[in-house]
């Protein structure tokens, strides 16, 4: 008789390779769960999966934008299925995906989408990236302003299982068809069903994107006025919505690679542990390279101060110290004016204000660590840490202020740093930290060395 446990053992693992059995398991699940589930497995896997699921369900999963590996999936899976399958999903999320499908896949699929379809994904591609025209869906709800509230309402009822989403209805002029109002879904349900639909319209100018806008300012829209969609409109006429959704996709995308760029790589836009090892080097390798050779920097700037190391060996104990602070104050200030550039609170004519702050900022920081240097060093010889000679104060005087100019000089470096990179047009994001530090470590040590020598001539040195 077979053992339980192992009649156990064994259904679970042909559950876990049989493509009918995981799907009967995920029916009943949320998409987004699904989708975490299909992009564990390889990816022959979770395709025979895809074509197990009820097409209704394999339709809402290939919308979620948590997602991964979808060119693979699309052009894996079966063309007609592809096409009737992407044919379900919104068309943002379809010209998203055709992006990144390689010729000839992407001209096999799209012949294969209904005409209205394929129009729309062509239009979708021809926007830049990163503008309102590429993030947007065509979907949307809109009545001509001739309507009553209750046909307005009875036309929703008709028409929402086939939009995207309903956050708001788009009146327009019935024989123009141009954007004359938007009103909000709570405004319409809560208005007297007998009136003109745009009795219950809010009063004030209209809130529109343009096709070209950033998404960036979009995004500023939506927060602004506390919006769940934005309408695109294109000579007055509405062409398409970009919702609350996908700005948080597109702001989450965005984030992820100016957080990468700050560390000093190329963005990435696979998930980590999809990303292939000579994808990995070519990423992180040149950059490092560059970081490297720029640090040859700092030992070129050793060099040039042998002799007052050979003389005072005491110096080099604080050399970590020195070129950390200064590194640290610049990353700081980079931080802070990256943000401000991408929310907009600053732009490059307001260099000037910024660098009239940040000079007594750092001065201030740097006494703040100076006396703090003073006292550490003080404690230690008091206490007999460690004996730094008969000059000890002069070398806590020494390290203090020259603590005082490489923390002002990187407070000020880090901040200018971004305005230089966005005025010649290049992303401040990539004015990231390992290239603050390294340019400040370089003058830091120029700094503490020409202190050094000013203060301990006919000492030490």
């Amino acid at each position: 008789m077979t053992d339980p446990a192992v009649q156990n053992a064994a259904a679970k693992a042909d559950v876990m390779v049989n493509p009918a059995l995981l799907a009967a398991s995920m029916i009943d699940e949320r998409a987004p769960d699904i989708v975490e589930a299909l992009n564990d497995m390889p990816v022959e896997l979770a395709v025979a999966v895809l074509l197990q699921l009820p097409p209704d369900r394999a339709v809402e999963v290939l919308d979620q934008p948590g997602l991964e590996r979808e060119p693979e999936l699309v052009t894996q899976l079966p063309r007609e299925t592809a096409a009737k399958l992407l044919g379900g999903v919104s068309a943002d999320r379809v010209a998203e995906i055709f992006r990144q499908v390689k010729e000839p896949h992407r001209s096999e699929l799209l012949t294969l989408l209904d005409a209205d379809t394929r129009v729309n994904i062509r239009r979708l591609l021809e926007y830049p990236k990163d503008t309102a025209g590429s993030i947007m869906t065509t979907e949307f709800a809109s009545v001509p302003s001739t309507y009553t509230v209750q046909q307005t309402l009875d036309y929703l009822r008709h028409v929402a299982s086939s939009r995207e989403t309903v956050y708001a209805i788009y009146v327009l002029d019935p024989a123009s068809k141009k954007l004359v109002r938007t009103i909000t879904l709570r405004r319409l349900i809560t208005g007297d069903p007998q009136a003109p639909v745009l009795s219950v319209a809010r009063p004030g100018r209209l809130i529109i994107a343009a096709p070209l806008m950033d998404r960036e300012d979009v995004a500023r829209l939506i927060s602004k006025y506390d919006l769940l969609a934005v309408p695109v409109v294109d000579h007055g006429r509405v062409i398409g919505i970009v919702t609350v959704d996908d700005i948080i996709d597109a702001m989450v995308q965005k984030s992820t690679e100016e957080v990468q760029k700050f560390g000093g790589m190329a963005a990435i836009h696979d998930s980590y542990m999809e990303v292939g090892f000579w994808q990995m080097m070519k990423k992180r390798g040149g950059w490092l390279c560059a970081l490297f050779l720029s640090e040859m920097l700092t030992a070129s700037a050793m060099q040039g101060y042998e002799g007052e190391l050979e003389k005072a060996i005491v110096l080099t104990l604080f050399i970590p110290l020195i070129m950390s602070s200064g590194g640290n104050s610049g990353s700081q200030a980079t931080s802070l004016l990256i943000r401000a550039l991408a929310l907009r609170e600053l732009v490059v004519k307001d260099w000037w204000r910024v660098a009239l702050r940040e000079i007594p900022t750092g001065l201030a920081l740097g006494v703040m660590l100076g006396l703090v240097g003073i006292v550490r060093i003080s404690l230690w010889q008091y206490l007999g840490f460690y004996d730094y000679g008969e000059h000890w104060m002069l070398i806590a005087l020494t390290v203090a202020a020259a603590l005082v100019g490489i923390v002002m000089f990187g407070s000020l470096t880090g901040s200018m740093l971004p305005f230089i990179l966005q005025w010649i047009g290049f992303d401040p994001a990539s004015a990231s930290a390992p290239f603050v530090a390294t340019l400040v470590d370089v003058t830091g040590l120029v700094i503490y060395f020409t202190v050094a020598s000013m203060i301990l001539r006919g000492t030490l040195l």
